[in-house]
């Protein structure tokens, strides 16, 4: 690692300006940013004594080469610049403080003709409304299960609403009530889109209206003598009065607010946040996270900052209570605001059912945290402790903080292909894995993607070299970009950084392919091992014997999960493979032919064997078919193999024609 004085910026350099300031390794990869009201300040506490920072951050100066920072104007444009840069770069050293979930939302989508209410994950969609989040979704589904008795809206997808308006028959909600069943014309769609406006503005609060609306309607049915419509009207009203009961009236002002408590200790930090939305308690997060030296302040701060920083800001809510002010109050009420589009009041509640509510949430913060100690007792140090083991039992000069693993996965030497997992501190990187196609000698592009072709068998060793050959080529060429950032996008390449450790799947030969890969690109500062599956033996290249860990060595535990989530990876992408290899046509990777093309030569021909067979001048008589693609086509199919397709399950032999037209295929 590297001493923080070797790149230390001088005093005088450093502007005492609010601005954002970025920590790159040796690789220039970005491992950390961060924002100031004055960047002199700020920078200067990072390279004070090192013995003195918390850990986490001692291990990031340690690790970094270089630090830059950027002026801005206002801290609101920090702020804002310092999300962006979080959301772009990923850095490792940046402590995540909102949960990696997507939580379920109950959705009406008022922007179709006809509304539908659903469970949906993810962004936000314009023309939308959402309710939520919920902790589950089957919460969601109880609550729309008891309003359709009341609100009779479509819940259905667009394809069964689209089958049921072809045959004339409603799904079954429709026959037992709990639809309007616009499909078949029993509602039109301003009655349809009525019904759904009015369940909003009951799952928005305004709900005693239609309580008082149906005890009103069933009064007057009992006057009249009709009981049996008296008596779904009561259910109706219990039905509501139920959905009500999932939702505690918190609230009797419509309060639109996020109520956010903590609970931490020297590691880590629990959050709890209850949505209230008129009035009444429509969702409950919660989560665990890491913690570094941060007062609770700075946490709060960088929590709201991620919580609300991606979307469109809807979902900021007027009012934000939290357990104590960040400190730079000001700019967060004023950034959250611009979030919004209006005024919202960021405070700490100090009495009354607000200050209530948050004591609420405190207990559950608390008993969170406590479950997670007993859960996951010394989790923390595991993954420190597995990579300490893993540098002294290997003797690396450092603790393998990236660590890639590898595993080829195919059926007797055929649709061979790779996988490369990516584990950063003990923990999985996904947005870093990459698969491979396999093509022994044949040249294809080095990011795995290509024509599909491979050789007719391929060895686990050759394979293996041919993997890690192109992945430290790309590493090389994309090395030398500036800073390892794309030119065109400005976003880091793909396989700019190096492992300290590279893992593969396997034994000796294995390694020693890898190894030999490696060395051939003139590496030297990367180590190579290899796991075999039957002992758990680990092998070093050039080694006659393995280095044995012990069963319960954590360093153990940490490969075998990368070998694991490899060979998973791995027999992925090959299934994905072999599928497709089944229903792959001669025609596939013509150039400039492309899917229609292809189904209007199979429709005019019958076969790929008469496309064979026919001319040029044949073949552009088909709509679409020029006379350079007709020659490309007929020089194709003439150097192609005229053995018949095999399937790869079966043994069979496949005989490729024409698609069934849509009304042979129809059921």
């Amino acid at each position: 690692m590297a001493d923080p004085s070797t790149y230390r910026p001088r005093p005088g350099e450093i502007p005492t300006d609010p601005g954002v300031y970025r920590f790159r390794d040796k690789d220039g990869r970005v491992i950390y940013v961060g924002k100031a009201k004055s960047l002199r300040s700020r920078l200067s506490s990072y390279f004070q004594d090192v013995g003195a920072l918390h850990p986490r951050t001692a291990t990031m100066v340690r690790t970094g080469a270089s630090v830059e920072w950027t002026v801005v104007t206002t801290e609101v444009e920090a702020l804002q610049l310092e999300y962006s840069w979080i959301k772009e770069f990923d850095p490792r050293f940046n402590v995540k403080y909102r949960d990696d979930k997507s939580y379920p939302y109950l959705a009406v989508t008022m922007g179709e003709e006809f509304p539908r209410a659903q469970v949906m994950r993810g962004a936000k969609r314009k023309g939308t409304r959402y309710f939520g989040p919920y902790a589950h979704a089957w919460a969601i589904r109880e609550t729309l299960d008891q309003a359709l008795r009341v609100f009779p809206m479509r819940t259905c997808s667009a394809g069964v609403f689209k089958r049921a308006s072809q045959v004339g028959r409603p799904c079954l909600l429709g026959y037992i009530d709990k639809c309007s069943a616009p499909c078949v014309g029993r509602v039109d769609a301003q009655t349809h889109r009525q019904i759904a406006e009015d369940f909003c503005d009951f799952m928005a609060g305004q709900s005693s209206r239609f309580v008082k609306d149906l005890e009103r309607r069933m009064l007057a049915a009992s006057d009249e003598l009709d009981f049996e419509q008296a008596a779904r009207l009561r259910d109706d009203i219990g039905a509501l009065q139920r959905v009500l009961e999932k939702s505690a009236v918190v609230f009797h002002d419509a309060t639109d607010a996020d109520v956010f408590a903590l609970a931490d200790d020297e590691l880590e930090v629990a959050v709890q946040v209850f949505h209230v939305r008129g009035g009444r308690i429509r969702g409950q997060r919660g989560w665990v996270a890491e913690k570094e030296s941060e007062s609770v302040p700075e946490v709060v701060g960088h929590l709201l900052q991620q919580l609300y920083g991606g979307g469109d800001g809807e979902d900021v809510p007027r009012e934000v209570l939290v357990p104590v002010l960040p400190d730079d109050v000001d700019t967060l009420r004023q950034w959250l605001s611009g979030r919004r589009g209006s005024r919202v009041d960021l405070r700490v509640p100090q009495r009354g059912d607000k200050r209530t509510l948050m004591e609420t949430v405190e207990r559950n913060a608390t008993q969170s945290l406590a479950r997670h100690k007993v859960a996951r007792a010394g989790d923390l140090t595991a993954r420190s402790r597995a990579l300490q083991e893993l540098q002294e039992a290997l003797e690396l000069d450092e603790s393998p903080l990236r660590i890639e693993c590898y595993d080829i996965s195919h059926v007797q030497g055929t649709q061979v292909v790779g996988s490369m997992v990516v584990f950063e501190d003990g923990l999985p990187r996904k947005g870093e894995y990459r698969r491979f196609i396999v093509r022994g000698d044949r040249d294809g592009a080095e990011d795995g993607t290509g024509d599909g072709a491979v050789p007719a068998t391929i060895d686990d060793t050759a394979a293996m070299h041919e993997v890690l050959t192109r992945r430290f080529r790309r590493y090389l060429k994309d090395r030398d970009e500036p800073r390892g950032v794309d030119e065109e996008t400005g976003r880091p390449t793909r396989f700019a950084y190096p492992p300290q450790l590279v893992v593969v799947d396997g034994g000796l030969p294995q390694v020693n392919a890898a190894a030999r890969a490696i060395e051939d690109l003139g590496i030297v500062d990367v180590a190579v091992v290899g796991l075999a599956k039957r002992l758990e033996e680990v092998w070093l290249p050039g080694q006659d014997f393995p280095v044995v860990l012990p069963r319960t060595s954590e360093g153990l535990y940490l490969l075998q999960r990368l070998r694991d989530e490899a060979h998973r990876f791995a027999i992925t992408f090959h299934r994905q493979r072999r599928s497709k290899a089944m229903t792959n046509s001669a025609l596939d990777g013509i150039p400039g032919l492309g899917e229609a093309k292809r189904k209007a030569l199979l429709k005019h021909f019958g076969s790929v064997k008469r496309i064979r067979a026919a001319s040029a001048a044949e073949l552009t008589e088909v709509r679409g078919i020029g006379t350079v693609l007709a020659e490309t086509i007929e020089r194709e199919l003439s150097g192609a193999s005229s053995e018949p397709a095999v399937n790869l399950m079966t043994g069979e032999i496949v005989e490729e024609s024409a698609p069934a037209t849509d009304e042979e295929s129809h059921d």
